[in-house]
């Protein structure tokens, strides 16, 4: 049985597609066999999309261990359609959860992501996410992508220096080739540097959404010159199990929302952003790739929450 999709489309029509690029990331997890579990933008969005409805197509840098990875037949039976990009070497991290949030350890920096191996057929795809988590997309991806796609930019993989055993470095905002091409930007707040300051950061045509885990997320945008906001919290606010990924879901998800509903999301931008809380709050219960949730879990949950406004 198909599982439900979060749009509208109507029967036999062909659901949006969504194109994803970025390497996937070897996450340090002493309690699996391998040593380490999949992770990574790419893999994360890519498997959230697909299973909210959306027919993705991934571009992923893999190494060695990585291309072989059972999580890889996970995305596939999702109905991902993959091509894996053979790198000699891809991200690993040690994500380690404390009381202050999450803390990263490099244990291998990434080769990059030739822009030259996405296939043809993918460049005239309308809605792209590119989705570094180690600055392994050069400036070449802001020329790869045809230009009146949609683009967004999971904008914290741009902003990670990496050096083998050390915590990683975070690095201010910045204009690059990639943030201008971007028509979105999401970037976590533990990414960003506490001073960092967004103004002057933004294009007229641009979203900047910054995602604060159990505080919610807030979306803005340039209006007459000034910063506008929309503050979205946790749908609902649940005690988080491990927030790897969440991130990365919660973009795929606002994405998933905006190519499903289609005008009604550009009439009304609190809906994307509210099935995109639902789902990244669901996703800080999982603790493994395995676990993002699906359309209907999403259904559920803004099914109640509506049912208890009501009420």
């Amino acid at each position: 049985m198909a599982e439900p999709s979060i749009g509208t489309a109507g029967a036999g029509s062909t659901p949006p597609t969504l194109l994803v690029v970025g390497a996937a990331a070897r996450d340090i997890d002493d309690t699996d066999p391998r040593g380490w579990r999949l992770g990574g933008t790419v893999c994360y969005a890519s498997l959230a999309a697909a299973r909210l409805g959306v027919l993705v197509q991934a571009l992923v840098g893999v190494d060695t261990e990585a291309s072989s990875a059972a999580e890889l037949e996970i995305l596939r039976a999702a109905g991902v359609e993959l091509h894996l990009v053979p790198l000699q070497r891809g991200p690993v991290f040690d994500n380690r959860q404390t009381a202050n949030g999450r803390i990263q350890i490099a244990h291998q920096a990434s080769d990059p992501l030739p822009a030259a191996a996405l296939p043809e057929r993918w460049r005239a795809t309308e809605t792209v996410l590119l989705g570094p988590v180690a600055a392994e997309l050069a400036s070449e991806w802001a020329g790869a992508i045809g230009p009146d796609a949609f683009v967004a930019l999971a904008w914290q993989g741009l902003l990670r220096e990496l050096t083998v055993g050390r915590r990683v470095r975070r690095l201010p905002l910045t204009r690059t080739p990639l943030v201008e091409r971007a028509n979105a930007l999401f970037v976590s707040a533990e990414d960003a540097l506490a001073d960092a300051s967004v103004h002057g950061l933004i294009g007229p045509d641009q979203h900047l959404v910054l995602t604060h885990g159990a505080y919610g997320a807030v979306a803005l945008r340039l209006v007459d010159g000034r910063l506008a906001g929309r503050y979205v919290p946790p749908l609902p606010r649940r005690v988080a199990i491990d927030t790897t990924g969440t991130g990365d879901v919660f973009v795929a998800a606002w994405l998933a929302a905006r190519l499903m509903l289609g005008q009604a999301a550009a009439d009304e931008e609190w809906r994307p952003l509210a099935i995109a809380a639902a789902t990244a709050s669901l996703n800080v219960e999982a603790s493994s790739l395995i676990d993002v949730p699906d359309a209907r879990a999403v259904a559920d949950v803004l099914l109640r929450l509506r049912g208890r406004r009501r009420g």
